[in-house]
């Protein structure tokens, strides 16, 4: 697992990545890790559905209210101590990563790399998602990918 890991953490830090796979979560409704993935192991059809099944329920269940407290966490909330807030968040940020990486390490366990362009993966991974987002979003990953 540490060969994707270390890949999406890497690609994480290319400009243009962070800011092309938020806009795909936030604006899209896609999950990152599984973008990323399906750019990393360019798996067949069938393996991208297995992998789109799981990163939804991750995201639905697990990975999306964890993202949803941490981000609540980030404004002040009265009567609530600023400092014990920013404690929790950090603690919370944490737990966040750490499900991420769960996910991917799951996730690499469902194909091996293969190398390919990521352009076509990544829309095959839109499909396979069931929500399609636009074209242009993808390829402004596939872009900062490359």
């Amino acid at each position: 697992m540490s060969g994707f890991w270390d890949w999406a953490l890497a690609a994480y830090d290319r400009p243009g990545v962070a800011g092309a796979c938020l806009s795909l979560q936030d604006d899209h409704g896609q999950q990152t890790a599984y973008l990323l993935w399906a750019a990393w192991a360019s798996p067949p059809e069938a393996v991208l559905a297995n992998g789109a099944e799981l990163a939804r329920h991750w995201e639905a269940t697990i990975l999306g209210p964890v993202r949803q407290a941490r981000r609540a966490l980030k404004s002040p909330l009265t009567p609530v101590d600023d400092q014990a807030r920013l404690t929790v968040r950090e603690t919370v940020k944490g737990v966040e990563l750490d499900l991420e990486k769960l996910l991917m390490t799951s996730l690499a366990g469902l194909a091996p790399r293969c190398q390919g362009e990521p352009l076509p993966a990544l829309i095959r991974a839109g499909e396979a998602w069931g929500d399609p987002p636009p074209p242009e979003a993808l390829m402004r990953l596939a872009r900062a990918l490359a």
